[in-house]
């Protein structure tokens, strides 16, 4: 699809704090997930036989996945246009619907390669979620208030970091043995 004019988007109305937080509190989410895929993988790796010098070989799919997925999706989101949806949303709801099934299915996972493609995977959709929304403040707001915008985006980052952080191992995300 192609773009909307130039003069289309050159216009960003001044949005309110609340819809400034609206716009922001995916970012919860992003960080919430990536806390609990920080704070758990690393011990299923370990409940599903893997040996403790295995794991950073295990983890190297990370930061691999990031920076690969990162500059694709943002590319992406950058030349395409969805209707009613704009650039940025499909990217966001198709992050989180997948980010969301890998992290209901991690704690089924009863082989360990299933579980590094599972990390390579919730990565990957985190990631997918991530990049076009670090682009949203610059694509909504006025140059008056990207900085109130990239705030909010970084409270929600810092919130969801700390809260995810305190989930322990008895959490939804990873059942003990």
């Amino acid at each position: 699809m192609s773009l909307p004019s130039p003069s289309l988007l050159s216009t960003k109305p001044r949005l309110t704090l609340a819809q400034i937080i609206n716009m922001s509190v995916g970012f919860f989410g992003i960080q919430f997930a990536f806390g609990l895929q920080n704070a758990n993988v690393s011990r299923i790796f370990q409940t599903l036989g893997a040996e403790i010098e295995d794991i950073p070989i295990l983890w190297i799919a990370a930061p691999l996945t990031g920076l690969i997925v990162q500059p694709v999706i943002g590319h992406i989101s950058d030349h395409t246009w969805w209707g009613k949806w704009g650039r940025r949303r499909p990217f966001f709801m198709l992050g989180a619907i997948f980010a969301s099934l890998a992290l209901f299915v991690f704690p089924n996972i009863t082989a360990l390669w299933v579980a590094a493609i599972m990390l390579w995977m919730l990565d990957a959709a985190i990631n997918i979620a991530m990049e076009p929304f670090r682009a949203f403040v610059g694509d909504m707001l006025p140059d008056s208030q990207r900085t109130q915008g990239f705030a909010a985006q970084s409270f929600f980052i810092g919130l969801g970091a700390v809260i995810s952080s305190f989930s322990s191992c008895h959490s939804y995300f990873l059942r003990c043995k």
